[in-house]
């Protein structure tokens, strides 16, 4: 069963999303490098406080914490660009089953 990543920064939105298109080939590039890693899907979200944070479903834990550290030298620039100092601390999530589930049908 996958896991889903997140991954809360104080950050700047405003300037992630100049950044991103500012910087798409790069932007893709990293999300193309992701899925060959095995990421099923990504999403930024920013909150007008000074809050970025990232959700992706993975695999597992493992794939997403490979492509990190194979990228640190491509996401780190953009982070620091959009204001991040803090060290990313991502957090894993596995799905519980409740039987309430509304969405994502099919998975």
């Amino acid at each position: 069963m996958s896991v889903i990543m997140t991954m809360q920064l104080r950050g700047d939105p405003d300037r992630l999303e100049k950044f991103a298109e500012e910087n798409s080939a790069s932007i893709r590039g990293i999300a193309d490098k992701a899925k060959e890693h095995g990421l099923i899907a990504h999403r930024f979200y920013g909150t007008d406080d000074g809050q970025i944070m990232v959700a992706d479903e993975w695999p597992d834990a493992e794939s997403f914490q490979r492509f990190f550290a194979e990228m640190a030298s491509e996401i780190g620039p953009m982070m620091e660009a959009v204001g991040v100092t803090e060290e990313p601390r991502p957090m894993f999530w596995r799905k519980l089953e409740t039987g309430d589930d509304v969405g994502w049908e099919g998975r």
